[in-house]
């Protein structure tokens, strides 16, 4: 089971985050905790796989509170859940070792994959913060453009309407709605992209977009 720490100062926003994640069957919410300071306490007493924080809150914010928690209890991967998606927000957090990054408007079942990706040891931007993390670092890159787009003609046509996408920041659900095939046929397509570009993730790939002028 992967055992859960939910951190919010609203009773009401973790007792819906509880209930979406109880619905799976592996997944076991052990605690929460109203501010930063306790959940670092609670995950101090506790083995937790996963820590969800929320960023402002009381006591202490979940940004600081990510950062003892990596220096504390570093086997415990922490998931930022906000409605602030702010990009310096979301850069913060990946620098300080979050294992993930996800708006409170993302659907239920994006949250159930983003804890488990955090538990077996994998990143996790949901699609709005992608697009943040792409639109703050590109726009202070020098790159040479003509050296990003020699790399992208190891892919297909289709391969490259995919990357564009992920450029975009779009889940592979709705790139599969705009070229017409399945989730689990993008998914293929985005492994390949990443193999062939040795991109290590989708935000990787995502900046090599941009880098090339696949997308505005």
């Amino acid at each position: 089971m992967i055992r859960v720490l939910i951190t919010d100062d609203e009773p009401l926003i973790r007792a819906g985050i509880r209930m979406i994640l109880t619905s799976a069957d592996d997944i076991d919410v052990i605690a929460e905790a109203a501010n930063g300071r306790e959940a670092i306490e609670l995950a101090r007493a506790q083995r937790i796989d996963v820590a969800l924080l929320d960023i402002q809150m009381p006591v202490m914010d979940g940004l600081t509170a990510l950062t003892e928690l990596r220096r504390t209890v570093p086997d415990t991967r922490v998931l930022i859940l906000t409605t602030f998606g702010a990009q310096q927000n979301v850069l913060h957090a990946l620098t300080e070792g979050s294992a993930g990054f996800l708006l409170k408007d993302s659907a239920p079942a994006e949250l159930i994959r983003a804890v488990r990706a955090a538990a077996a040891g994998q990143a996790y931007l949901s699609p709005g913060a992608t697009r943040h993390v792409v639109d703050s670092l590109a726009s202070g890159r020098t790159t040479l453009r003509a050296e990003q787009r020699r790399r992208l003609e190891t892919l297909t046509e289709r391969e490259l309407e995919v990357l564009a996408l992920l450029g975009e920041g779009r889940s592979n659900a709705d790139a599969g709605q705009r070229l017409h095939m399945s989730e689990a046929t993008v998914k293929t397509y985005v492994s390949r992209i990443l193999a062939k570009l040795d991109c290590a993730n989708r935000v990787q790939a995502a900046l090599l977009a941009r880098d090339a002028g696949l997308t505005s």
